[in-house]
């Protein structure tokens, strides 16, 4: 993540063309595990897509109990595989957020008038615009489609178990988010000047609440 605390302190104690320095190795330091983090769920998405394939191709060669065994672990590494990604696309929001706001601070501190220059530059690299990622989460939620069981009684009961799987999963994923939640309201907290691309503050229904997660 973005080494916001590191930052503040800099804030005023340095030149326009140092802070954009140290803000463009964090940038760096962000895109590259980004692009590794990409580069991995490009792999095991296509990975998933011929287990899938696979799998249905060998579904009349095989007795019923092992295609449906088949299919329920892919569905749970599909369902997991969903949750890292989305969690990646919120790790890109919390880091654009932090980038924003310390921008905007020293712009107040300095009035040097940077953070337009920045941000435009920020808009177009690999962790903001998240292509690909966005791509493969939704072809993934394709893919649950095409691996839950459709036929009644067509292993119903493989299904059941794997369904009260998938809560668990999604509740780890729930937690997750929330924690992203959580800190991007913290971000976006504090008065501060409005702008172009600035992001609206983020009001959580009961911030409380969600932090007894």
């Amino acid at each position: 993540f973005l080494s916001y605390n590191e930052l503040k302190p800099v804030i005023g104690a340095v030149s326009p063309a140092e802070f954009v320095a140290r803000l463009d190795v964090e940038i760096e330091k962000i895109n590259a595990f980004f692009i590794e983090q990409e580069e991995f769920f490009i792999i095991t998405h296509r990975e998933l897509q011929g287990a899938i394939r696979s799998a249905l191709e060998r579904k009349p060669a095989v007795p019923a109990a092992a295609h449906e065994a088949e299919i329920a672990a892919i569905r749970r590494e599909i369902v997991n595989f969903h949750g890292e990604m989305v969690l990646l696309l919120n790790y890109s929001s919390v880091n654009y957020i932090g980038l924003a706001k310390i921008l905007k601070k020293y712009d107040k501190r300095t009035g040097a008038g940077i953070r337009l220059a920045v941000i435009e530059t920020v808009l177009v690299q690999p962790f903001f615009t998240a292509e690909a990622v966005s791509l493969m989460v939704r072809e993934c939620e394709a893919m649950m489609e095409a691996v839950f069981p459709t036929a009644p009684g067509e292993g119903q009961a493989a299904a059941r178990r794997d369904r009260e799987a998938l809560v668990a999963a999604e509740q780890r994923i729930f937690r997750n988010t929330v924690s992203a939640l959580l800190a991007m309201q913290d971000v976006r907290s504090g008065s501060s000047t409005r702008g172009r691309h600035s992001l609206p503050p983020l009001n959580l229904p009961d911030s409380d609440w969600l932090r007894s997660f």
